[in-house]
């Protein structure tokens, strides 16, 4: 089906344009925030070509699968129709403001609403984790060639390092700005006084301010890291909103963002700052008990408790609230062994519908074959979600065994103490990001999950189940 024929029939389906508050895309989901639950088809959605799956999120919140690429060109026809995108702000019509206090109290009560929010920071982000994990990786590698004399050391190889390693820190080595604007976007305040409050947790003038307050040992820049950041934005939201509230209009745009950055960064660098930087120290070491383990049972079962459960958070697409504890450890250790565990989980997946595709070739479900044969090069690459929400899921016995299988690489990995220098891409494409010492060992971990998932699903799904897929 052509774009626009599927943006027009998927509106259609969602009640027509007046039933949408807003859309976006992530990798491969549609997410809508629609008014009134009762005039979605869902059932028809399910069944309309080129949708591999449908989910009713919670009563305002739904979610279509068409997979990579697809996804985002749907995105922008709907955009076209005059569906407006989401902004963050919870107010994209007229209609949503007289809409917005019943929607908000039953978000409110619904805590994977409320984390989804910090997950929503992120997501936007992902195609920069992945330029700029990519890229590192590369760097890294370059650079020991280059020391080794395996490259030669003149003009162009210089050139061709500092561009690659350019792409590398531009998004990286910014990150708290990036998330201060996410962040604000999220709590419905201007994303560049968010951005504020990102480029002041990274500022020198932090260091002075607590060499003047004798505060060394707890605050300095970067001091809470991004979970910082979140917070700070959040607080700025609540005091923006408050004066606003009360300012003339005539003198709303100069002195509400004034009196509100004069009102929070106090707070933000003297309390904020100094609170959520203790937290994240004793999160990270408490973290760092299991996954840093020098006793081989602790590891291995850590490793294997992540991979195995990290696919229900992808579910519920809050994997990447754990963003903020993979950043703990990279600023810390200079890379994370979280990210390579909770990434086997991915593979899994693919092992998994590896076996179901066997299965389904036997059994003459052509459809089934179909539906995995196209989710599984995405899946390979690091996006499982085409394979998560049109074959394992709906199946369900499926979802479990992957996360089974995926459990055997995350053990593997965290025993070898796995270290990525980013959080993304996952998948075979993480081995670009992998340590150097611990590239081979990543390897062996991904084709380990990819085994496990198959095996356990071959003897665990039955041929009746495939059939009736």
């Amino acid at each position: 089906m052509k774009n626009a024929d599927l943006a027009k029939r998927l509106v259609e389906l969602l009640g027509g344009k007046e039933n949408i508050v807003d859309a976006e895309n992530c990798m491969t989901r549609l997410r809508v925030t629609i008014k009134d639950h009762s005039k979605v088809r869902g059932e028809d959605i399910k069944n309309t070509e080129d949708v591999m799956a449908f989910m009713d999120t919670d009563e305002h919140y739904v979610q279509i699968v068409l997979g990579p690429g697809k996804v985002r060109d749907v995105m922008a026809e709907c955009k076209a129709m005059g569906i407006s995108e989401k902004t963050g702000t919870g107010a994209a019509t007229e209609d949503w403001q007289a809409n917005k206090a019943a929607v908000q109290s039953k978000q409110n009560k619904n805590v994977v609403s409320k984390l989804r929010v910090i997950a929503d920071i992120f997501n936007p982000m992902i195609p920069a984790f992945i330029a700029g994990g990519i890229c590192n990786g590369f760097g890294r590698v370059i650079k020991i060639l280059m020391a080794n004399g395996t490259l030669p050391t003149n003009a162009f190889t210089n050139v061709t390092y500092n561009i690659i390693a350019l792409i590398g820190v531009a998004f990286l080595s910014y990150l708290a700005i990036f998330t201060g604007v996410n962040a604000a976007k999220q709590f419905g305040v201007s994303p560049m006084l968010g951005g504020m409050i990102g480029t002041a947790s990274t500022n020198a003038a932090i260091g002075q301010i607590a060499e003047a307050l004798g505060w060394e040992s707890f605050l300095s820049a970067n001091a809470g890291g991004i979970i910082g950041v979140v917070v700070g934005v959040w607080v700025l939201a609540k005091v923006e909103k408050w004066i606003h509230k009360r300012m003339p209009s005539a003198l709303d745009i100069t002195f509400t963002p004034l009196l509100s950055m004069l009102i929070v960064m106090p707070l933000f660098v003297l309390i904020v700052m100094p609170i959520t930087g203790v937290i994240s120290v004793k999160i990270s070491e408490f973290l760092n008990i299991f996954i840093l383990s020098d006793n081989i049972i602790v590891s291995v079962v850590t490793g294997y408790l992540m991979a195995a459960l990290f696919l229900p958070l992808v579910l519920f697409g809050l994997h990447r609230g754990l963003t903020p504890l993979y950043t703990l450890q990279i600023g810390e250790l200079g890379g994370t062994t979280l990210f390579p565990a909770v990434a086997q989980a991915g593979a899994g997946q693919v092992g998994a519908s590896l076996a179901l595709w066997l299965k389904a070739k036997r059994v003459g479900n052509k459809r089934l074959q179909g539906v995995i044969a196209g989710g599984l090069p995405a899946a390979i690459l690091g996006i499982g979600e085409p394979l998560i929400y049109g074959v394992t899921l709906p199946m369900m016995k499926p979802f479990v065994t992957a996360g089974l299988g995926a459990g055997f690489g995350g053990a593997y990995v965290m025993a070898m103490h796995v270290m990525t220098a980013s959080t993304s891409p996952s998948g075979i494409l993480a081995v670009t990001h992998t340590l150097p010492q611990y590239m081979l060992h990543y390897v062996i971990g991904i084709l380990i999950s990819y085994v496990m998932g198959a095996i356990i699903t071959y003897f665990a799904i039955s041929d009746d189940d495939v059939r009736a897929a």
